[in-house]
């Protein structure tokens, strides 16, 4: 089904934005307030909904549903993590799943959602599908919140160029008593509370017609125990998976470490140069005599033995030369905030480097050879 069929394309009306980007906009705004980690789109369709839904980082799962795969895979290749994704992990795990299957059938991958969305979908539903279709969705998936669109009949005469129904493949549509009635009486039946709704305002004095598409939000009124939730679940999986995409996270040690390890390293590469470039502002400031500059400069160099420097950096945080080595203190390196965010706690970061940075004998600081420095210089 075209989830993006655009009423616009009747003469003599426009929406601005298009409809269906208002529809997207109220889940998205309905996503921002309520902060759910799981939703589903039932009839997603070519998944835009999903693809806008996944760069909100409160959600941990999404997953789509919808009876026509072929359209579901035109375009579910942008749901797939990008490039960017690998360079820089989100600190959220985000994991996308496509299912192919009817929304009259129970399946357990749907058990165990915040939010369920049914835009555009129910007016698609036969009368058998549509009578199994509250009790899968209010019944068994049970979800905190389901929201459901549907076109407003009473709009129509608004839309010239309509005649029955806004789609080839619409089985019916209601208007506001209808979908009303219809879904008090779901409500009523599964616990749920309900609020009524839309987008697509009427033109200034035909007001009372209401909303192009109106829309029922259902907050479910008393919380899922686990034994009811288990219940009645089905052993059989029903739904055939069309698409899976699990996003890079901080949550996987193995992300995290690579993340690690390279700011550690961005890190003492700034510190190092900083260090370095003072030491040489120090040998410039005697450039009028290259005898003292040169005995000056050296010992600042040099200017820590081996075991005197394994002192100082167990208690300072100063990163200090010694010999062609400079030393900076994983201290010092983990003051820093965003190394300090990745890992918590000095422990962990030194248990995430380990092996992969090269560090002082003790296990104490990070080390790097001034050669290729002094060669440059």
């Amino acid at each position: 089904m075209d989830k993006n069929f655009q009423e616009e394309q009747f003469t003599g009306i426009k929406f601005t934005p298009p409809l269906y980007k208002q529809r997207y906009q109220f889940i998205k705004d309905l996503v921002g307030k309520y902060k759910p980690k799981k939703v589903a789109d039932l009839g997603c369709a070519d998944c835009t909904l999903l693809w806008m839904l996944k760069f909100c980082n409160c959600i941990e799962v999404l997953a789509g549903l919808d009876i026509c795969a072929s359209v579901m895979k035109e375009k579910m290749h942008r749901l797939s993590p990008l490039p960017s994704d690998y360079l820089q992990p989100a600190e959220r795990s985000l994991t996308v799943t496509l299912h192919h299957g009817s929304v009259a059938h129970k399946d357990p991958c749907m058990l165990g959602f915040d939010l369920v969305t049914c835009i555009e979908l129910i007016e698609h539903l036969e009368q058998s599908e549509l009578k199994k279709f509250p009790e899968v969705v209010f019944g068994f998936m049970a979800p905190s919140i389901v929201v459901i669109s549907t076109p407003n009949s009473e709009f129509n005469p608004l839309l010239p160029g309509v005649t029955l129904f806004r789609h080839p493949d619409h089985k019916f549509e209601w208007n506001r008593a209808q979908f009303q009635s219809w879904a008090l009486e779901t409500a009523r039946r599964y616990d749920y509370s309900v609020e009524f709704t839309g987008v697509g305002h009427p033109l200034t004095g035909m007001e009372k017609v209401g909303f192009c598409t109106q829309i029922g939000v259902f907050v479910r009124k008393y919380a899922q125990t686990t034994e009811s939730a288990q219940s009645e679940k089905p052993t059989e999986a029903v739904y055939k998976t069309v698409f899976k995409a699990v996003y890079p996270s901080l949550k996987d040690e193995k992300y995290l470490q690579n993340a690690v390890v390279s700011e550690v390293i961005f890190t003492a590469q700034i510190i190092k140069r900083s260090l370095l470039d003072r030491l040489m502002s120090e040998h410039e400031e005697y450039n009028d005599d290259p005898t003292e500059r040169k005995s000056k400069f050296q010992p600042s160099m040099n200017r820590f033995s081996e075991d005197f420097g394994k002192a100082l950096v167990e208690k300072s945080m100063e990163p200090f030369v010694n010999g062609n080595v400079v030393y900076i203190p994983l201290k010092t390196i983990f003051s820093f905030p965003k190394v300090n965010q990745l890992c918590g706690t000095f422990e962990k970061l030194h248990k995430l480097i380990a092996g992969k940075v090269t560090l002082s004998s003790d296990g104490s600081a990070v080390m790097f050879n001034t050669e290729h420095e002094n060669e440059e210089n």
